[in-house]
């Protein structure tokens, strides 16, 4: 008999480490977030997050839609990598919804105002605001009706109503300076070509697909952007319908990825995953390209001592900055009931962070890594 390769303490201490391991749960792998800013006092609601690659200042923008109208502070927030505010500027009854860095500057979806804008990515409180163009009220003003075949055989219809309101929300830029922006209240998607550099700029209607339209509770339907798969693809949250949908570009046909995705609102592509913010549950998701959650982050935790949230409540908007992944917490009431909601409750509005996993899609099926 040749010799033996282990004792037998060590191959049953081996048999069990890798049984154990062999026994660990099969599931999507969970992430912690930890607080990282409290907006300044007086500041509330923030929505739209951007980052700068160069410095890893990072820019928020607010979401302040409160009535009567002179209750507003609608702000645009500069802070440093560390957290260090440097910089804010009023918007005053305007709220702000996407933003995104592009060739040294900052750009804003003034929500309030219907207009793509932009201002110098190191702005101060008096830095000028350039006008890009005005988004325009379509005609029809929804898209058409969604026709819905349910398991018994019977169709529903549904049918949209839009004021013709423009309601700019989400954006992102591909590697050609081509915006594409998305129109929440009218079911659209528009792309302006060369967006960096065109004066005038020119607004190209992209989709008016009933899948981009809600008549859910959440007033908003088509919301988050993200680009992915060399950007072949343009990826789209439908916050009202709690969707996940994909468009082939240049101009394919929308597809639902995923769906019970309550609330889904901010987006982005980052290492193999959309990550997606599912506002009417608090969480962070990181899907994969075919639609399975593979990681979990957040949840609502509970009030600070400064009434900021602990985790995730409300979460609106995610940015990538280094290692970190940046989240705000937009913590807004939506119901015209009292006591029924843990946004009415918050004092101070914050931004929330975690730390990005090594890799992303490696081993987020097992828990705990095979030794």
């Amino acid at each position: 008999m040749g010799p033996s390769l282990c004792s037998v303490g060590v191959c049953l201490a081996l048999a069990g480490a890798l049984a154990a391991a062999q026994a660990q749960p099969i599931g999507p792998r969970m992430l912690d977030v930890e607080p990282f800013i409290e907006l300044p006092r007086g500041v509330r609601y923030p929505e739209g997050l951007a980052a700068n690659p160069h410095n890893g200042e990072i820019y928020v923008g607010t979401f302040d839609a409160r009535q009567p109208v002179s209750e507003r502070n609608n702000q645009l927030l500069r802070y440093a990598a560390d957290g260090r505010l440097l910089a804010q500027r009023a918007f005053g009854d305007t709220p702000l919804t996407g933003l995104g860095y592009a060739a040294g500057q900052l750009y804003i979806l003034n929500f309030g105002a219907g207009k793509l804008q932009r201002i110098v990515a190191d702005f101060t409180a008096d830095s000028p605001l350039e006008d890009v163009l005005d988004f325009p009220r379509l005609d029809p003003p929804a898209p058409a009706a969604r026709v819905v075949n349910n398991p018994d055989g019977s169709q529903d219809r549904i049918e949209f109503a839009a004021s013709g309101m423009p309601a700019p929300n989400g954006l992102v830029f591909d590697g050609n300076g081509d915006l594409y922006v998305s129109d929440s209240f009218q079911g659209a998607l528009y792309r302006i070509a060369d967006a960096t550099r065109c004066r005038p700029c020119s607004l190209e209607v992209l989709s008016r697909d009933p899948l981009l339209a809600t008549a859910g509770f959440l007033p908003f339907g088509a919301n988050g952007l993200a680009l992915a798969d060399g950007e072949r693809h343009l990826y789209i949250n439908n916050a009202g319908d709690g969707r996940l949908l994909r468009m082939p570009l240049p101009a394919g046909e929308l597809q639902v990825v995923a769906e019970s995705l309550p609330g889904a609102d901010g987006l982005l592509f980052h290492d193999g995953l959309l990550w997606l913010l599912a506002n009417q549950v608090d969480l962070l998701l990181g899907l994969d390209e075919q639609g399975l959650v593979r990681i979990r982050a957040g949840g609502f935790q509970g009030l600070s001592a400064s009434g900021a949230p602990l985790g995730l409540l409300f979460p609106a908007s995610s940015v990538v900055q280094g290692e970190w992944m940046v989240i705000s917490n937009l913590a807004l009431p939506l119901t015209p009931d009292e006591g029924d909601e843990w946004e009415e409750q918050v004092q101070t509005w914050n931004l929330m962070r975690l730390r990005l996993p090594s890799s992303s899609t490696e081993g987020v099926l097992r828990h705990a890594a095979t030794p």
